[in-house]
């Protein structure tokens, strides 16, 4: 289904707590028919657990090593999640 997979094949958001562009944010900028398929409904068909924040607003989910945001909003909440999670480990 063209997504990362772990080594035992499973997909690498199989399981874990996420965030991705919602479908309301998709519908909001009137893309919907022009992507490939919608990253909400995409996670959740791979087996995440998809949580989202209020439209436009910043929505970080961070699970084990896997940092991801909802929207442009989420960049600075992101790049913190990042760090901090690299100054953990150092």
């Amino acid at each position: 289904s063209g997504c990362i997979r772990t080594d035992d094949g499973k997909p690498l958001v199989e399981g874990k707590i996420v965030t991705a562009f919602s479908n309301a944010e998709e519908e909001a900028v009137q893309k919907t028919s022009l992507v490939p398929f919608l990253l909400e409904d995409k996670m959740k068909s791979l087996g995440a657990t998809y949580e989202s924040g209020d439209t436009w607003t910043s929505k970080v989910c961070v699970d084990g090593k896997l940092v991801t945001g909802q929207n442009p909003q989420s960049s600075e909440e992101c790049a913190k999640a990042v760090v901090k999670l690299l100054q953990n480990d150092a």
